[in-house]
C-alpha cells in the first residue's frame, strides 16, 4: 500500500514537472502553392513571401479590411510641416522575438537597410523616382520615429502600409557580423521555428508578443494568436491541396481554383470569398522592336475577348476589367470598363497598316499559377485567330519573375498582387523605363498624371487623374488588364474564425481549431 502510494506520487511529480514542449501544440496548417523566396523583408519577394513576412514582422501602420490605414507597431502618428513630416509613436511594451524591446533605433536600422538595397522592390517609391523622396528618418527618443519628405504626399501612409514593400521593424541580430541576413527577428505574433525548403515554413506563437490596443482589423490592430503554431505547407498541385484539405492534412487552402468550389462544398468544406485586388494582366514590352509599334499593340487589344477570358477563368465570380481600378475600391466606375472592343477584323486591318509580316509574338507564362497559364493559352488562341504568329513560352515561375524584374520578355501573362489604392497599382508599371526595369509605360504625360495623383490627398481630384490615365492606356495599350482575381479560400469545418479579405493574404490570428 505504501509502495503504491509512492508510485502514484512519483507519477504525479513527473507529470507536474514535464516541460510544456512535451505537450502537443495546437497547429493551424495553411496550404500554399509554392515556397517562399526569402525570409529577409523587401529584397526578394513574391505573394507567398509577403504572406510569411507579415506573420513574423510588423510595420508602423497596416491596412484594415476596409482598405484604410490603421495602427500596427505605431499606435499614433501626426502629420506636420505642410504634409512633409510624419511623426510616429511606437506602442508601449512591444518586444522582438529575442525578448528585446522595440525602439525607434531598430525601425531606423531596418529602414536604412531597405533603402540601401538596390534590389528592394519599393525603393523607387521612396527615393523620389516614383513619388515623394524620404529625405531623413530620425529616432529622437526610443518611442518616436520621424519620417521627413521632400514634399507632401497623399499616399505616403499607404505606401508604408503596402504589403509588398515590407517596411517593417527588425532587430539587428537578424544579421551576422558581415551584415548578411541569417535569422528573421521581428515583433509580430509569430516567430520562425523552421523553414524546410520546398516543404514547409513552421512558425511558433511568439510568447512575448504584446498586441496593439486597437481591435484586430485586417493586418492592423491586435494580432492575437489562438493556436500555438502555424505551418505553411507547400503543395504545388491544386488537386493535391484540395485532397489534403478534405482529409484534414491541412486546415486552410489559400486561393483555391474556382473549379474546385462545388466539389469542396459537397465534401463539407467551408468556402468563402471576397472581392479581389490582385490584377491579372498581359504585359507588353513597348521597347521590343515589334511591340514598339502602337498599331501592333492596338491590334492585340482588338484580338482579345476579355469577357470570354474572365468568364472562362473565374466562372462568373469576377468580370473583365481592363483598368488598374478594382471594383472593390471606391474609385471604380463604368468608365474604367471602356476598352478597344473585341474585333478580329479590326485587329487584322491594324496589322496590315502596321506592315506585320508574321514576326513571332512570344508570350511567357508558367504552370505554377493556373490563372497565368490559362490566360496565356486563351490569349494565344485568340491572337492566332486574328493573324498573329504566336509562340507560348512555358517556363518556371522563378525564371519568369526574374525576366519581369529585368525586362526580359516580349509579352508575359502576369499578375500583380493586391494594392489597396489605384495609385499604387498604377505605380507598379508607370515610370521612366530607362531607370526602372519593371516599368511598362514610360509616357511622360502618364508619369506626370501619376505624380500629380500621388501629391494630392483629395480623392475627387485623384479620381479624375485616374480616369485620364486609363484613357491614355486605352489608346497606347502598354498593358492589357484582364480581371481582378476573386479571393476564394476554403477551410476545414474544424476551423473557426477564418475569412478572406481583399488583400488576398491569410490572416491566422483570431483563428481557432476544434
Amino acid at each position: 500500500m505504501i509502495r503504491a502510494f509512492w508510485s502514484l506520487s512519483l507519477v504525479a511529480v513527473l507529470a507536474s514537472t514535464l516541460p510544456a514542449a512535451a505537450q502537443t501544440p495546437s497547429r493551424l496548417v495553411v496550404g500554399m502553392n509554392a515556397d517562399i523566396r526569402s525570409l529577409e523583408p523587401g529584397v526578394n519577394r513574391d505573394s507567398n513571401t509577403d504572406t510569411v513576412i507579415h506573420q513574423i514582422f510588423e510595420g508602423l501602420v497596416a491596412y484594415r479590411r476596409d482598405l484604410t490605414v490603421g495602427p500596427a507597431l505605431a499606435d499614433a502618428w501626426q502629420v506636420s510641416d505642410e504634409g512633409r513630416t510624419y511623426t510616429f509613436t511606437l506602442r508601449e511594451g512591444a518586444t522582438f522575438h529575442n525578448g528585446k524591446p522595440v525602439t525607434s533605433a531598430e525601425v531606423k536600422w531596418m529602414w536604412d537597410r531597405l533603402i540601401g538595397a538596390s534590389t528592394w522592390a519599393c525603393r523607387a517609391v521612396f527615393d523620389g523616382r516614383s513619388g515623394a523622396r524620404v529625405t531623413a528618418v530620425e529616432a529622437p527618443d526610443p518611442r518616436t520615429v520621424v519620417f521627413r519628405l521632400d514634399r507632401a504626399s497623399g499616399v505616403f501612409l499607404k505606401q508604408l502600409a503596402n504589403i509588398q514593400c515590407h517596411v517593417v521593424a527588425a532587430h539587428p541580430d537578424s544579421v551576422d557580423a558581415e551584415g548578411k541576413w541569417t535569422t528573421p527577428i521581428g515583433s509580430g505574433p509569430l516567430s520562425l521555428r523552421e523553414w524546410r525548403r520546398a516543404e514547409y515554413v513552421l512558425l511558433d506563437k511568439a510568447p512575448g508578443y504584446s498586441p496593439s490596443a486597437a481591435p484586430a482589423d485586417g493586418f492592423s490592430g491586435a494580432r492575437v494568436m489562438q493556436v500555438d503554431q502555424v505551418q505553411f505547407r507547400i503543395i504545388p498541385d491544386s488537386s493535391a491541396r484540395e485532397a489534403a484539405l478534405v482529409t484534414g492534412a491541412v486546415d486552410v487552402v489559400h486561393q483555391i481554383e474556382p473549379q474546385q468550389i462545388d466539389t469542396l462544398k459537397q465534401r463539407g468544406m467551408t468556402v468563402t470569398s471576397a472581392p479581389g485586388l490582385s490584377w491579372s494582366t498581359l504585359l507588353l514590352q513597348t521597347d521590343d522592336p515589334l511591340l514598339s509599334n502602337v498599331k501592333i499593340r492596338q491590334a492585340i487589344a482588338h484580338a482579345l475577348d476579355l469577357k470570354q477570358i474572365a468568364e472562362a477563368r473565374n466562372l462568373g465570380m469576377a468580370e473583365a476589367n481592363p483598368s488598374s481600378v478594382s471594383e472593390a475600391t471606391a474609385f471604380f466606375g463604368p468608365g474604367y470598363l471602356q476598352w478597344p472592343a473585341h474585333d478580329p477584323a479590326r485587329a487584322q486591318a491594324l496589322l496590315r497598316e502596321a506592315g506585320y509580316r508574321g514576326e513571332p509574338l512570344k508570350i511567357q507564362t508558367n504552370r505554377q499559377y493556373a490563372n497565368m497559364y490559362q490566360n496565356a493559352v486563351m490569349a494565344e488562341a485568340m491572337l492566332t485567330a486574328a493573324g498573329f504568329k504566336v509562340q507560348l513560352e512555358v517556363i518556371d515561375w522563378a525564371t519568369q519573375l526574374s525576366n519581369y524584374l529585368n525586362g526580359r520578355f516580349q509579352m508575359q501573362s502576369f499578375g500583380f498582387s493586391a494594392r489597396f489604392d489605384p495609385g499604387l497599382m498604377y505605380a507598379t508599371f508607370i515610370a521612366d523605363k530607362s531607370q526602372i526595369k519593371t516599368a511598362q509605360y514610360g509616357d511622360a504625360e502618364a508619369i506626370r498624371l501619376l505624380a500629380e495623383s500621388e501629391r494630392t490627398a483629395d480623392d475627387r481630384a485623384r479620381a479624375g487623374l485616374f480616369a485620364q490615365l486609363h484613357a491614355k492606356i486605352r489608346t497606347d495599350v502598354p498593358i492589357i488588364g484582364l480581371y481582378f482575381n476573386p479571393n476564394v479560400e476554403a477551410s476545414h469545418p474544424r476551423v473557426q474564425g477564418y475569412r478572406p479579405w481583399p488583400a488576398g493574404q491569410p490572416i491566422t490570428w483570431g483563428v481557432t481549431k476544434r
